[in-house]
């Protein structure tokens, strides 16, 4: 399971003595663990942990954006020193040639003709791509292709 990886790394980077991977690690638990407790859980199921750690990396990335503003390189740095442990942790992405193999497949699956079926496409694709696919980009090629 993904928690218990998340786990073993924390352990090794704190014999490694790696503060930064430990500091995001210990941060990234507790928000795995806040987040099993709200779902009155014991653990989550990987699943559930990666949509934890995307909402992690969302924070990341929105932090990088805001001190690169401000003029603050050095935690824009260290912000992205942590979106990559986190990005770790993730499934191998889909590429967005095979996302446009599939929108093109769900809009056959489906019937779509118009941007009004969008829904139709996404709940199709979400569910065959759940953490592996960037939604904002699977939506914009969907978007692109019906409007054709």
């Amino acid at each position: 399971m993904l928690e218990e990886k998340i786990l073993d790394d924390f352990k090794k980077a704190m014999k490694d003595k790696d503060a930064l991977k430990v500091s995001t690690l210990s941060f990234l638990r507790s928000e795995l663990k806040n987040t099993a407790i709200d779902k009155r859980k014991q653990a989550l199921d990987d699943t559930e942990a990666i949509t934890v750690i995307k909402k992690q990396i969302k924070q990341r990335q929105d932090s990088i954006e805001k001190f690169k503003q401000g003029s603050r390189q050095d935690l824009a740095d260290k912000e992205a020193k942590e979106l990559e442990i986190l990005k770790s942790y993730l499934p191998q992405e889909v590429s967005e040639e095979e996302i446009k193999a599939a929108v093109e497949e769900a809009i056959k699956n489906t019937g779509a003709s118009g941007a009004q079926d969008m829904g139709k496409v996404m709940k199709e694709l979400l569910a065959k791509f759940a953490g592996r696919a960037d939604n904002k980009l699977v939506s914009e090629i969907v978007k692109a292709r019906l409007s054709k």
